[in-house]
């Protein structure tokens, strides 16, 4: 096979709709790289573990010689390559594996790697240089020839890497190496996350193809079961886990997990969810994953509390989080994108003006953050109570207004204390108007703090207990840590939820679906359920008006 027909180093996964690549036709100039650059390529993309196969199967021991020969008679000449102590302890991994085995991946390998034998053109030679293994050239190939030293293999990888045209897979426009790396190095990091999650238990049929797609690992699928009881025998089984939707699993699983030592990952809807309601069956382009428990259940830690007590986030990560909460702000994003115009009442002038969303009101978050407070009205007495002058207005929670959920207030009851119920419209825009928040556990909490109005919370959100947040509700020992706003969103919007591309279904940053969502790209696979499930929705309404 010819160098041009070789795949490129840095390249997509197979992911199930197949056809992304983040390669172009053609090749750029050669650069003239300095050894300082070289140097900091490598360093990129030894953090990134990016590069060849680094989806496949990680190795279970580690190997310090390798022989990568394409046919077992060709061992003994590369052994002779070697120093005589390693040439009785080098092993072989075949360069051209049997279709039905999975590839090794090599960054599994490459750390605790001294030597490496291979052909010229094979690219764990180029993955074993940015490593800084010692390499043996069996024959020569497109990242060097037998006698090349090690530098001219560097300056050759170097060269590969540079040369080769970049695109962004989520626009199909040209884009650096840099970027390449970055969104290749966030691909591995999801499917690290994925990589023992072999079953599905509680996800509502519509939702299963996109969760099937937030968990998706090239070595194996998820399997989805009705059946509480066959998920923890196929998990079981596997020695994986389940992932479950919190909601939707009985407790007798939860014990029956913990007597198994079968591992429960739940799965919940991200803070930037959709343009459009998770009750219309409108699928997420954002969840959680959370494997120490869930970020609403104050009761014990979740893996977002354990990043927001334990995480230092570089200055680099900040001004990320100061980017996207720009971005957010300037797109009027919130969890429920609206994409319908709204007139909003205008406030009394001279007047502080509060905002109390309402809730669902047994979501879980209510049940398990709620300490013992679920009503809507009652949440609203106790702003009047602590907000004598201001102006109140109550947002009904959109799922209960389209009749799909708990947690009703009549407007008559509502202007006890409140002076406005307002009703349609997004959140963003709405939080554009207002001084202060007080919530009982809802996201809109959040997404105020995000825009500079002062919050009082009555439960405990996730967001309670960091110095951000006027606190009335139980908080945690494990919380206290001091934090910024930008901390928050850091943890919260980038390093905790996964998001999908609407477009491509492909794992993305959350600056790629923000950015769909202030453009109005959305797609939504199951509109006609999602227009039956409305219809259904203005029907309960009207039963229960």
């Amino acid at each position: 096979m010819s160098d041009a027909a070789l795949p490129p180093l840095l390249r997509a996964p197979p992911f199930p709709d197949g056809g992304v690549s983040v390669t172009r036709d053609g090749a750029d100039r050669a650069l003239d790289l300095s050894h300082a650059a070289i140097d900091h390529l490598f360093a990129s993309i030894r953090t990134a573990r990016v590069g060849g196969c680094f989806w496949g199967t990680p190795s279970p021991d580690p190997i310090a010689v390798v022989l990568r020969t394409r046919k077992p008679s060709e061992d003994a000449a590369a052994r002779a390559l070697l120093p005589a102590p390693e040439q009785a302890t080098a092993q072989r991994i075949a360069a051209t594996p049997r279709r039905s085995e999975s590839p090794t991946d090599p960054w599994s390998l490459l750390p605790g790697m001294t030597a490496l034998v291979a052909h010229g053109d094979d690219e764990w030679i180029a993955l074993a240089v940015i490593a800084g293994v010692r390499v043996h050239l069996l024959s020569g190939g497109r990242f060097g020839t037998p006698g090349d030293d090690v530098e001219t293999v560097r300056r050759t990888v170097a060269q590969h890497l540079a040369g080769t045209r970049y695109r962004d897979p989520f626009t199909g426009e040209p884009t650096d190496l840099t970027a390449t790396i970055a969104t290749l190095g966030d691909w591995r990091q999801t499917f690290a996350g994925n990589r023992n999650i072999v079953a599905g238990c509680g996800f509502s049929w519509w939702k299963r193809p996109e969760i099937a797609r937030f968990l998706f690992t090239p070595e194996h699928g998820l399997r989805f079961f009705r059946s509480e009881r066959r998920a923890l025998a196929w998990a079981a089984r596997a020695g994986g886990a389940v992932a479950i939707w919190p909601s939707r699993v009985s407790d007798a699983m939860v014990a029956k997990a913990a007597t198994d030592a079968v591992p429960l990952v739940r799965v919940e809807d991200g803070f930037v969810r959709s343009v459009g309601l998770g009750s219309n069956l409108v699928p997420p382009s954002s969840v959680t994953v959370d494997w120490r428990g869930i970020h609403y259940d104050p009761s014990r830690a979740s893996d977002l509390e354990t990043l927001l007590a334990t995480a230092d986030f570089p200055p680099d990560m900040l001004a990320r989080a100061a980017r996207l909460r720009d971005t957010i702000l300037a797109a009027g994003i919130s969890k429920y994108g609206s994409d319908t115009a709204h007139c909003f009442p205008d406030r009394q002038p001279g007047r502080r003006l509060v905002l109390v969303p309402g809730q669902v009101e047994d979501d879980m978050s209510v049940r398990l953050g709620g300490g013992g407070l679920a009503s809507n009205l009652e949440l609203l007495r106790r702003t009047r109570a602590r907000e004598p002058d201001a102006e109140i207005w109550f947002r009904p929670h959109p799922d209960v207004t389209a009749g799909h959920r708990v947690g009703v207030v009549a407007e008559a009851d509502a202007l006890q204390y409140a002076d406005r119920v307002v009703v349609g419209g997004g959140m963003a825009p709405l939080l554009d108007l207002v001084d202060g928040v007080h919530v009982l556990t809802s996201l809109t909490g959040f997404e105020a703090l995000l825009r500079g109005c002062d919050v009082t919370c009555h439960g405990t959100p996730f967001y309670a207990g960091w110095g951000v947040t006027c606190d009335l509700g139980h908080i945690p020992d494990r919380r206290g840590r001091t934090l910024s706003v930008l901390d928050l969103i850091a943890a919260v919007l980038i390093a905790y939820p996964r998001y999908l591309d609407p477009a491509t279904s492909l794992p993305c940053s959350p600056e790629v679906l923000i950015g769909r969502m202030g453009q109005g790209a959305t797609h939504n696979r199951l509109g006609w359920v999602s227009r039956l499930r409305q219809a259904q929705g203005r029907l309960m309404g009207a039963k229960t008006s």
